[in-house]
């Protein structure tokens, strides 16, 4: 007969650098770093540079707002990105016509023709995570959900709520 093991509760997992997930992810971000520069020093982008052109290769003509909300970046960060990539000939910034508050985002002739060479790289990201497809999906999901349950306790104001100490 097997006798059901207990959850830990969170007082009893080691205050330790190598039982923390959030170190597991942090540093897990800088591996796919590393691994991603060389690719996209061939595609003249940077990370943040190459979210932003995925954004747009799925749809065009977007407003700022919304490449923020997809990228959980703020107009602060997303600004100076935008205009790097403008600067490079591979997106424009316009006033929406009908609203001129918005400023939308389209890819140029070059930003689209360079979503064909970087067409390799999750091909790349694959081999060298000695993972399948499925095991990288999984994953993936499950750091979706992990995600989205953490930004609802920020967005749900859950710390507000606690005083604050100077």
């Amino acid at each position: 007969m097997r006798i059901p093991m207990a959850r830990k509760h969170a007082s009893e997992v080691p205050l330790q650098l190598g039982s923390q997930l959030c170190f597991a992810i942090y540093s897990a971000a800088h591996a796919f770093n590393r691994v991603y520069k060389p690719l996209l020093d061939r595609l003249g982008l940077t990370y943040p540079q190459y979210l932003v052109m995925l954004v747009l290769w799925e749809r065009d003509g977007v407003p700022v707002k919304d490449i923020g909300e997809r990228l959980f970046l703020d107009s602060g960060t997303l600004t100076p990105l935008l205009k790097r990539l403008e600067a490079a000939h591979l997106i424009k910034r316009a006033r929406s016509a009908e609203d001129e508050r918005q400023v939308l985002i389209s890819l140029t002739s070059q930003g689209h023709a360079l979503k064909e060479k970087a067409r390799a790289l999750p091909q790349a990201i694959l081999a060298a995570s000695a993972c399948s497809v499925a095991e990288l999906s999984a994953m993936k999901n499950e750091l979706v959900a992990l995600r989205d349950r953490l930004n609802a306790v920020v967005g749900g104001h859950a710390w507000s709520a606690r005083p604050r100490h100077a």
